[in-house]
């Protein structure tokens, strides 16, 4: 019974107004270009990524009077497009990461373990991650061999130009557009997709897992990912919860518990890894969501969408231009990378530059993670005692 009353008190507050609808879309530069990339690149249903996602904006808005963002991890899609991981081992690694958030956050260990992990060696990652997917998006619309077509260098120039002109904008997220202009193009070039169309039900299907994919997938996605869920999808989101909505703040424990379980249910039905985020809950804020209802109004379309249109989605998935793609995954690495500026001083951005480095060179996250801890320790060691760390 206090379970059903605190749900409904929860929806209580959710409104839907202009704003709220707008709010909603203010995560969608991260949403679309990762899972339209591993959709199209490693096989992942966007159906299914888009059916979960669906039912976790709605059941994170009857437990959160917030504007909770539901995002994709970005580490282990990150990993997942520029080394080309397996569905199995994508949702293998999503699983990893689930059991052990929620392990932490079940025994109230998840403060604990993240002040062991410093800032600035997360940050170093996050801007690995960020400079590789940067990489992969200028390649794809390189790749695409030519100067003018429906996908080409063109193409993706004229996507770029948009992005900055709607880069100041918060009524309009450029990804949104982007993804519109990339599903026209799609049919210019392959008029013969709009055949597969249709209107039916579809409902996510078993995708069996083996231990090969666990052991595979830990040290690529898993292991890098586990830092940043920790920091950015619990900690840094409670933290600006509670600065944005003090009396309607997020409780970490709870946080890491909803993360947890979000893959253990998703996960085995092709639901892509998934978690809440401080950018996400930063972005729908800036684009003026204040309640759950952008939340609850986000999730019901998606899931309309994926239940109603799923099986045709992946053709337009096949047949979207990798030079918009490009951009669109260019704007999510820069936006990934970004969060990094927040490391002025000269001790942590050196670790931070150390790590990314370290990720890059080695071309192992695990390894670069390892060696910027190792660089950091040995630091804080050293440090005189009047040493002073702003300068």
């Amino acid at each position: 019974m206090i379970f059903i009353t605190g749900i409904r008190q929860t929806l209580s507050q959710a409104r839907l107004n202009r704003h709220e609808i707008g709010g909603s879309l203010g995560d969608l530069g991260t949403f679309l270009p990762l899972l339209l990339s591993m959709a199209a690149q490693n096989g992942l249903s966007f159906a299914s990524a888009l059916f979960f996602a669906g039912i976790f904006n709605i059941t994170t808005g009857m437990f959160f009077a917030i504007p909770m963002a539901v995002q994709p991890m970005k580490a282990i899609a990150t990993v997942a497009i520029t080394e080309g991981l397996t569905v199995p081992q994508i949702l293998a690694a999503g699983i990893t990461v689930s059991v052990i958030t929620l392990f932490l956050g079940a025994v109230g260990l998840i403060d604990r373990i993240n002040r062991l992990i410093p800032r600035c060696v997360v940050r170093g990652i996050q801007l690995a991650l960020g400079l590789s997917l940067l990489v992969k998006g200028m390649q794809m619309v390189a790749g695409t061999n030519t100067l003018a077509a429906p996908d080409s260098w063109l193409t993706g120039a004229i996507a770029f130009v948009i992005v900055l002109a709607l880069f100041f904008s918060r009524q309009i997220p450029s990804a949104l557009v982007l993804f519109g202009a990339g599903i026209l193009l799609a049919v210019w070039k392959e008029p013969q997709i709009l055949g597969t169309l249709h209107i039916g039900i579809s409902l996510p299907e078993w995708t069996p897992l083996s231990w090969g994919d666990f052991v595979e997938s830990f040290p690529k996605a898993a292991l890098p990912q586990i830092p940043l869920t920790t920091l950015n999808s619990v900690v840094a989101v409670c933290a600006l919860s509670a600065g944005l909505f003090p009396e309607r703040a997020a409780a970490p424990r709870k946080v890491a518990v909803s993360v947890g379980l979000m893959n253990l249910i998703a996960a085995p039905f092709g639901g892509m890894p998934m978690c809440h985020g401080a950018g996400g809950l930063a972005g729908q804020y800036r684009f003026g969501a204040r309640t759950n209802g952008s939340i609850l109004f986000l999730g019901a379309v998606k899931l309309l969408l994926a239940v109603f249109l799923g099986s045709s989605l992946m053709a337009f998935c096949g047949a979207f231009p990798k030079s918009v793609l490009g951009v669109m995954l260019i704007v999510a690495a820069l936006e990934l990378a970004m969060v990094a500026r927040d490391q002025t001083n000269r001790l942590d951005a050196m670790v931070m530059l150390l790590t990314a480095g370290a990720c890059l060179g080695l071309n192992n996250i695990t390894f670069g993670f390892l060696a910027g801890m190792a660089v950091f320790l040995v630091l804080r060691a050293c440090m005189p005692r009047n040493y002073d760390e702003r300068r």
